[in-house]
């Protein structure tokens, strides 16, 4: 039961988040519990608890006494954020390189082949659920619990930008090969290389994550 709650809350996260970035709630403006279960079919508490975790990614500002605001967030604020994150999660492929055991290489690389079925099916929500576990993958194999927990810390601030890319027509595909060019230099313990193909994969990510936002502020009235 817990996990079903989890899922729901970080599903009406996910569509209170992505309806942020298209530019349906202005910065400045309150989010009303009330509304926004109304307009997604639940109750008050999903509600509550979604509010929160969207805290945690900057998308949402929480205030004593006047409830959830619709951050002010800049360019070059979400620059910052997707810099420090190429940055840590490079690290961590570099380190999964050198520090990879055997079981932990196959799963990585089992994944990735998983995923490759998923693109197949064109299947965005599928494919953004197993992204995540496969970074995740490649925090633990770094074996180094600070750099790892920083850096799932850090991404759950970015989570909310890095799900809406792959709503982009065409973005899967793309973000699959990256991924597979990663998984092959960490699979043969080629650092540089594992460190400099993660740096290039998050740096994509935030070019297709401004395509999203400019494509779908563009459709609304």
């Amino acid at each position: 039961m817990a996990t079903d709650n989890q899922t729901r809350t970080e599903r009406l996260a996910e569509q209170v988040s992505n309806a942020i970035l298209a530019g349906e709630f202005a910065p400045g403006a309150r989010l009303d519990e009330q509304q926004l279960a109304q307009r997604f079919g639940v109750s008050r508490t999903p509600v509550r608890e979604a509010l929160r975790q969207l805290a945690t990614s900057g998308l949402i500002d929480l205030r004593p006494r006047r409830g959830a605001l619709v951050a002010t967030l800049t360019p070059e604020d979400v620059e910052t954020m997707f810099v420090a994150m190429a940055e840590m999660e490079a690290s961590c492929a570099r380190l999964s390189a050198l520090r990879m055991t055997s079981l932990e290489r196959r799963r990585l690389e089992t994944l990735q082949e998983q995923m490759g079925e998923l693109v197949r099916d064109g299947d965005p929500e599928a494919y953004a659920d197993a992204n995540q576990t496969f970074h995740l993958t490649i925090y633990a194999g770094a074996h180094n619990s600070v750099v790892s927990d920083f850096t799932a810390g850090l991404r759950r601030r970015v989570a909310p930008f890095r799900r809406a890319q792959f709503r982009n027509p065409g973005r899967l595909p793309l973000s699959h090969a990256e991924h597979g060019v990663v998984v092959k230099l960490i699979l043969s313990g080629d650092a540089p290389g594992a460190h400099a193909a993660m740096l290039r994969h998050v740096s994509l990510v935030e070019d297709a994550f401004e395509t999203f936002t400019h494509a779908t502020r563009q459709k609304v009235p």
